[in-house]
């Protein structure tokens, strides 16, 4: 008798639990407003002006981790999951119901998946080999490897041109915005819509979104709409770059970025109140993601720690 199918249900959505992640396409509106002026915007206008939909593109697909069943010739079966990062992941999965699963095997687990790679996360023997075999999963996953040490081998570079100086906003122990452990030693810059982004440390660069052009004052509607830059260092860390100008990245998932390269325009997207650029480091505490404190370089290969006020300039 040949063997029984094998179904899958997930009953979650895959949950990722980065600061921000790249998101769906959008609509573009273009309209005149009351004083003739084109606008546009990702907002549908409410004010009763004629407007125009215009499609507005993602530029590629944003990585993800997903899980799948393989089934074998054999009939027997394995739980797989797919790491489209480049840079490691933890994963947490559960399996929430099983319908003729062998007894003995675990319902839940943790792994770290490599960069690019697919991983076997659990064999699922059938208890009876000639019935239909349904399980029903959820999992959430947070970008990098526990317990990764910060270690940067010199003091941060601004991330901003050499010689230009931006004042800073919000720095520790400030956390009018900075409240939650990925973002506590996060530091704030004001600086125009367009101001060029460098990179503060080398590294490879892990995720991009790059698909918004808006800002607002929710936190969980606007929060997931800016676009960043996310650089996997070599300790393990990851340095975030966030509200950058929409269609300005310049810099791809996979490819790896000098101390100083040009990375995008700074702007004033997702949950921001003015244009600034938002820069954090963080590293993943074991299931966690926590930021870390950080210091730049000042005159005369000093180190210097920023605080809210500050007038900082990159050299």
């Amino acid at each position: 008798m040949p063997a029984a199918p094998f179904v899958v249900a997930l009953v979650a959505p895959l949950v990722t639990l980065l600061a921000v992640s790249a998101g769906d396409a959008q609509s573009l509106y273009k309209y005149r407003d009351e004083n003739g002026v084109w606008t546009y915007t990702d907002r549908r206008p409410d004010g009763g002006e004629a407007f125009e939909t215009l499609p507005l593109e993602q530029h590629g697909e944003p990585a993800a981790v997903r899980l799948y069943q393989r089934t074998l010739e054999d009939g027997t079966a394995g739980l797989v999951a797919q790491n489209d990062f480049y840079g490691p992941v933890q994963i947490a999965f559960e399996l929430t119901a099983a319908d003729n699963l062998a007894p003995d095997v675990p319902t839940r687990g943790n792994r770290i998946l490599d960069p690019r790679s697919e991983t076997e996360l659990l064999a699922l023997p059938r208890a009876n080999p000639a019935a239909a075999m349904r399980l029903e999963y959820r999992m959430q996953y947070i970008p990098g490897k526990p317990g990764a040490p910060h270690a940067p081998d010199q003091p941060y570079r601004l991330p901003y041109a050499l010689a230009s100086g931006y004042r800073v906003s919000q720095a520790y122990p400030d956390q009018v915005t900075h409240a939650d452990p990925g973002s506590r030693y996060a530091v704030d810059f004001v600086m125009p819509i367009g101001t060029g982004v460098y990179a503060a440390r080398e590294g490879t660069v892990i995720e991009v979104a790059s698909d918004y052009f808006e800002s607002g004052l929710d936190p969980q509607t606007d929060g997931p709409r800016a676009n960043i830059v996310r650089i996997l260092h070599d300790d393990g860390t990851m340095a975030l770059y966030a509200h950058l100008n929409w269609n300005s990245i310049r810099v791809e998932p996979g490819q790896h970025v000098a101390r100083g390269e040009y990375l995008a325009d700074s702007g004033n997207t997702g949950f921001t109140t003015g244009p600034h650029l938002h820069f954090v480091v963080q590293r993943n505490a074991g299931g966690e993601i926590v930021s870390v404190p950080v210091e730049f370089a000042g005159p005369g290969a000093s180190a210097v720690t920023l605080v809210t006020g500050d007038l900082a300039t990159a050299y």
